[in-house]
């Protein structure tokens, strides 16, 4: 199985960025524990601050992959976009969120990539990626 878990803006600061909301941990360090606990699963990772990358990033694997782990950052309530680009290709796609997004500002509540992924997990921290690949398996 093939799994890219793209996140978008910000999220290169995971480990640095309000330690309180987002833990210590960079999502490097992140990445090699989950390439330890599933090595039957190809991972990969792609982290771009730019809505347009992401999108190319989305259309590059979006016939090839078995599944992608999105984690758009603040494109999620603003980007149709990438809306689009989740709803134009073939790969399944999980949306995923470090933070409850519910339990944030008003204007994070509405999530305009949702209706394009097979489903949301938020608030869980970065358990929320395993939880993501473990749906996939």
């Amino acid at each position: 199985m093939k799994i890219l878990i793209i996140n978008g803006p910000n999220l290169n600061l995971l480990g640095k960025r309000e330690p309180e909301v987002y833990g210590s941990t960079s999502f490097e360090e992140y990445l090699e524990d989950l390439k330890k606990t599933f090595p039957e699963v190809e991972l990969e990772y792609y982290q771009s601050n730019v809505e347009g990358e992401l999108i190319n990033k989305i259309h590059e694997v979006g016939f090839t992959f078995d599944a992608i782990l999105l984690n758009a950052g603040g494109y999620t309530h603003t980007s149709v976009a990438i809306s689009d680009a989740i709803a134009g290709v073939t790969t399944p796609t999980l949306e995923v969120h470090i933070s409850n997004i519910y339990k944030r500002e008003e204007f994070r509540h509405k999530s305009i990539i949702s209706k394009s992924c097979v489903g949301m997990i938020s608030g869980l921290g970065l358990k929320g990626y395993e939880l993501g690949i473990r749906y996939f398996l």
